[in-house]
């Protein structure tokens, strides 16, 4: 039986993630830093298993393998999930702890949770990381710098991790969404809208004329490719920043000067 441990799995990508992998008969284990989504997806998932985990720190990190390593001695697959949107302001207007926290769960999280998983997947011979970055992780954002450089960090770690993990037979992506529809992109608009005084009606159509599909991508377009990417038949692509977001041709800047 393989096993699966998909961070922030509780609710929205992430669960929607765990839920995929479920269905094709994988042990799925999610951390979540939130108590209420883990109950609830538990409710719903019985044959899951959870841990409540903030992976910005590494003490919990470090109890989240105790628990993986009790259940099931194992790990095949680990899908960096966990993230926060972080600061929508110019960046003189960042806050320093929102930048330090941003960072601290976007990227240090998943250096602890890999540093940690690693030589569990060693073991196997084989295995996938998926690392989630964003569009905003290979290309510049106006009003998102915490983020964006968190998302690009991301990146530059997938394409290191493919290097050292290749000769032990797992392969490392990432998976870049534009925006996904749900709360989280919901939040940033209307952020995005008081920051311009301007209308989320006239904001998220700005956002929408960013992908040549003019939507927002839906979080099962997101589990299928983390899905392809952890099976057979993805295994030998590695290294990848693969984009999921109906072709993002460029970010409008609508800053005035």
């Amino acid at each position: 039986m393989n096993v699966i441990l998909v961070t922030a799995g509780a609710s929205g990508i992430g669960r929607c993630i765990a839920e995929l992998f479920l269905k094709d008969g994988f042990a799925v284990h999610v951390c979540d830093i939130n108590a209420d989504h883990i109950a609830e997806f538990m409710q719903n998932n019985p044959n899951a298993t959870a841990s409540q985990t903030d992976v910005s720190k590494i003490d919990e990190v470090k109890k989240l393998f105790k628990d993986i390593v009790k259940l099931y001695g194992k790990l095949n697959v680990l899908v960096n999930n966990a993230g926060i949107a972080g600061a929508s302001s110019l960046i003189e207007d960042v806050p320093i702890d929102d930048w330090n926290r941003t960072i601290d769960v976007n990227l240090n999280g998943m250096f602890y949770v890999t540093k940690l998983a690693v030589p569990l997947l060693k073991k196997n011979k084989s295995g996938s990381i998926v690392n989630l970055s964003s569009t905003a992780g290979l290309m510049g954002v106006p009003n998102r710098s915490p983020y964006t450089a968190s998302k690009w960090a991301v990146v530059g770690l997938t394409k290191t991790l493919a290097m050292e993990l290749g000769p032990f037979n797992i392969n490392v992506n990432a998976v870049c969404p534009g925006c996904v529809e749900g709360d989280r992109i919901r939040r940033v608009i209307e952020a995005d809208a008081k920051n311009q005084g301007k209308t989320s009606e006239e904001i998220e159509a700005v956002y929408k004329r960013q992908s040549s599909m003019r939507l927002f991508v839906n979080k099962d377009d997101v589990a299928n490719m983390v899905h392809y990417l952890s099976t057979d038949k993805g295994h030998n692509l590695s290294g990848q920043a693969i984009a999921v977001d109906g072709n993002t041709e460029g970010l409008f800047n609508w800053l005035e000067p």
